[in-house]
């Protein structure tokens, strides 16, 4: 559980300040018509996430959790990068399916992942509640930690930062977070 919710944290500080950020440098020099591109991002991230979560919820019981966990943890060093290298406004938007498929995939496979640690425990919304609030801190001082290296740095400063938060949780969930379907196959089977 403990290795699961140091991942879930540095996944989110790591995704939490990077839509605000893609936000702010799209708006550089554009005015009203920036509001236009931060809709179009969040448009696109909202329309992945209803389509991967059915696909990662049917997926979770065949392939296991981990694998899952993988692909969007994955998918998140690379769209930081992604965003340090174009500046065209279409191409940013794009990038943003990535967001989509990576929130699609955590906010599905998570909760079967507590469900799975907690089985037969009682204790599955006491824990989701406090892992959600963990995250919730995490994307808290994303926002603060992200904003103030661009503030001194650069907007790809920003971003290779949270790549690099990204890169570490991929690293702690492949070595130390085992997969949790074959502990909840085997209390079913019980």
């Amino acid at each position: 559980m403990f290795v699961f919710l140091i991942c879930a944290v540095m996944f989110h500080f790591s995704n939490a300040a990077m839509l605000p950020l893609l936000g702010e440098m799209l708006a550089k020099g554009r005015g009203r018509s920036s509001m236009m591109f931060m809709s179009a991002c969040v448009v696109t991230t909202q329309f992945v996430i209803t389509l991967i979560a059915g696909w990662s919820g049917r997926k979770a019981h065949t392939w296991g959790r981990k694998p899952l966990l993988l692909i969007a943890f994955g998918v998140l060093p690379i769209r930081a990068i992604l965003y340090t290298l174009t500046s065209s406004t279409a191409a940013l938007i794009t990038i943003q399916v990535l967001d989509g498929v990576g929130a699609g995939i955590f906010g599905v496979v998570s909760v079967l992942v507590i469900a799975d640690l907690t089985q037969g425990s009682g204790r599955f919304n006491i824990t989701l509640g406090a892992i959600s609030t963990a995250i919730g801190i995490g994307a808290a001082l994303s926002q603060t930690t992200a904003g103030t290296i661009v503030h001194h740095f650069s907007f790809n400063a920003g971003f290779m930062f949270l790549a690099a938060i990204a890169a570490m949780a991929l690293c702690i969930l492949y070595f130390f977070m085992p997969e949790t379907r074959a502990k909840s196959f085997l209390n079913d089977r019980q």
